[in-house]
C-alpha cells in the first residue's frame, strides 16, 4: 500500500511529492513521459512561489539558477513600473524556464525519497472505503490510500473521475518555438518592437546569450487537434503576415502552440482522488501564472494529505483543499481572459486597453494588479473578522532569524510574543516559538504549514479550537 500515488511528474507533482515526504509519506509520482520535456512553457516563478521555496528552505537553488527581473509589464504587457514597498520580500520575476524548474523540483522531491517512474501511464483506477487501485498501460496495478491527478489539462485521472470540466474553449492560438533566425539581433529587436507596440502576443528574442531564440506569434486559427504540432513553415508564414518578414528562422529545437481556453474542474475532489495544478484548472498563459497557481495548489495541499494518511486530519479538513484554492483559481481564470482581451489589436479593446493604462498610472491600481498576479495578496477565507486571518504570513524578523526558518520542516508555528500561551498536546505537529517581531502587531499567530494565518490573538482556549481544526485531536 502507497499512501499516495500522483499521476504526473511535471512542476505540480514535484512540488506535491516534496511536501508529502516531509511528513514521512509513502510517495510515488508516475510519468508518462519518459524523458523530462524540453518545451519551455513557463518562463519563470512569481513572489508568492519563491516564498513557499524559501518556507522549505530550498530558494537558493532556483535564484541561482536563474535571473530575477523587475515586475513591469506584467498585466497584460502594459509597462508599468512596479509599486514600491510590495508585501513581499522577493519583488520581482525571477526568470528560469520550465524545465529546469521541473528539475529543480524534481531533485528536491527525490532528495526527501519520493519514487519517481517515468514511462508509466495511468489507465484505470477504482476506489473503495480503503483506498485506490491504479492500472497501468503495462498492465501493472498499485494499491495506494490517494490518487493525485497532477496529469495536465487534458488529465486522464480527472476523466476517469467523472469530474466536469466546464468553461470556454479557445478562441486565439499562438505559436511558440525556439530556433535560430538568419539576420543580426541588431537588425532583428527594431522590428520585434515595432510590432509589439500593437500585437502583444507577438515576441522574438535571444536566449541566454546562445544562437537560439523564442518565438512566439499568433496562429492562423484555432487547430482543433491539440496533438498536431506546427511546423517551421507554420512560423514563417505568420511571422510573415504579422512582422513582414519571418527573420530568417531555421534550426529549431522544438515548436508548440498554445490556445486561451479557460476551464475549471467542478470539483477538485472525488473521495480519495483529488486534482492540482493544470489537470484542475486551465487559463490563457498571460501574466505567467499558471506554473505557480499549481505548485501554490501543491503546497496548499500536501500537508493536509499527510494529516490524513496519518489519522490526524480533522474532519473536513480534506474540503478546505478545494474550498480555498478554487476560488484562487476562478480569479485567476479571470484576470486572464481579461489581459486576453486587453491584448487584442481591434480598435474596440484597444481603446479600453488606452484608458486602462491610465488606470494603471495610479499606483494603488498598480499595486492591486500586481499583487494579484504574484498571489501574495491571497486570502483564504477562513471564517474570522481579522483580515489577518487566512492571509499569507511574511517572513517576520524575529530575534532568532527569519520565519520562514522555522517553517523549513512544513510543522505549524505557534508564533507567541508574549509567551503566555501553549500547544499543549500538538507539540509533535506544531511548534511554540516565543519570539517578537516588530512587523506583527497581534500577540500571538498560528502558521499552518503552507505558511497562511490560522488564528491570531491571546486567548487560549480559542487557539486550541484552532489547532483541533487544522491540526487534528490532541496528542
Amino acid at each position: 500500500m502507497i499512501d499516495v500515488i500522483i499521476a504526473g511528474g511535471g512542476p505540480t507533482g514535484m512540488m506535491l511529492a516534496g511536501e508529502l515526504r516531509l511528513h514521512g509519506v509513502s510517495v510515488l509520482v508516475l510519468e508518462r513521459d519518459p524523458e523530462p520535456t524540453k518545451v519551455v512553457r513557463a518562463l519563470g516563478l512569481h513572489a508568492r512561489s519563491i516564498e513557499i521555496l524559501d518556507q522549505r528552505g530550498i530558494a537558493d537553488r532556483f535564484l541561482t539558477a536563474g535571473t530575477t527581473h523587475p515586475l513591469t509589464g506584467f498585466f497584460a504587457g502594459i509597462d508599468k513600473p512596479a509599486p514600491e514597498r510590495l508585501n513581499t520580500k522577493y519583488p520581482v520575476v525571477l526568470g528560469l524556464p520550465q524545465p529546469d524548474i521541473e528539475r529543480l523540483l524534481a531533485e528536491h522531491a527525490v532528495e526527501t525519497g519520493a519514487e519517481v517512474r517515468r514511462g508509466s501511464t495511468v489507465t484505470a483506477f477504482a476506489q473503495d472505503d480503503e483506498g485506490v487501485t491504479v492500472e497501468l498501460a503495462d498492465g501493472t496495478s498499485l494499491r495506494t490510500r490517494y490518487l493525485v491527478g497532477c496529469d495536465g489539462g487534458r488529465s486522464t485521472v480527472r476523466k476517469l473521475a467523472g469530474i466536469d470540466f466546464p468553461g470556454e474553449p479557445s478562441r486565439l492560438e499562438t505559436l511558440l518555438g525556439e530556433m535560430e533566425i538568419g539576420i543580426p539581433w541588431e537588425e532583428a529587436m527594431p522590428l520585434m518592437l515595432e510590432v509589439r507596440k500593437t500585437q502583444k502576443r507577438f515576441g522574438v528574442g535571444p536566449i541566454g546569450g546562445t544562437a537560439t531564440y523564442r518565438v512566439v506569434v499568433p496562429a492562423e486559427g484555432v487547430n482543433e487537434d491539440r496533438a498536431v504540432m506546427p511546423t517551421l513553415d507554420d512560423f514563417k508564414e505568420q511571422l510573415v503576415k504579422v512582422a513582414g518578414t519571418d527573420f530568417g528562422v531555421h534550426s529549431p529545437r522544438w515548436l508548440s502552440r498554445f490556445g486561451d481556453a479557460t476551464r475549471q474542474a467542478e470539483r477538485y475532489r472525488s473521495g480519495r482522488v483529488f486534482l492540482a495544478g493544470d489537470a484542475a484548472h486551465i487559463h490563457p498563459p498571460t501574466g505567467g501564472q499558471g506554473l505557480n497557481l499549481g505548485v501554490q495548489d501543491a503546497f496548499n495541499l500536501g500537508w493536509k494529505l499527510a494529516a490524513a494518511v496519518h489519522g490526524r486530519a480533522s474532519d473536513g479538513l480534506l474540503d478546505t483543499y478545494e474550498a480555498e484554492r478554487h476560488p484562487v483559481a476562478e480569479e485567476v481564470l479571470n484576470n486572464t481572459r481579461a489581459q486576453i482581451e486587453l491584448m487584442k489589436v481591434e480598435p474596440g479593446p484597444q481603446a479600453v486597453r488606452r484608458l486602462f493604462t491610465e488606470l494603471v498610472a495610479f499606483e494603488e491600481v498598480n499595486r492591486h494588479l500586481i499583487e494579484k498576479i504574484i498571489a501574495v495578496s491571497v486570502r483564504y477565507d477562513l471564517g474570522s473578522e481579522n483580515d489577518l486571518v487566512g492571509r499569507r504570513i511574511g517572513d517576520l524578523s524575529l530575534k532568532r532569524g527569519g520565519l520562514y526558518d522555522q517553517l523549513h520542516a512544513g510543522r505549524g508555528i505557534l508564533l507567541d510574543q508574549a509567551g503566555t500561551l501553549s500547544v499543549g498536546g500538538w507539540a509533535d505537529r506544531v511548534d511554540h516559538v516565543v519570539d517578537v517581531s516588530e512587523d506583527l502587531d497581534v500577540p500571538a499567530v498560528l502558521v499552518r504549514p503552507d505558511g497562511h494565518v490560522a488564528w491570531a490573538g491571546e486567548d487560549q482556549t480559542a487557539l486550541e479550537g484552532e489547532l483541533a481544526r487544522w491540526f487534528g485531536t490532541a496528542g
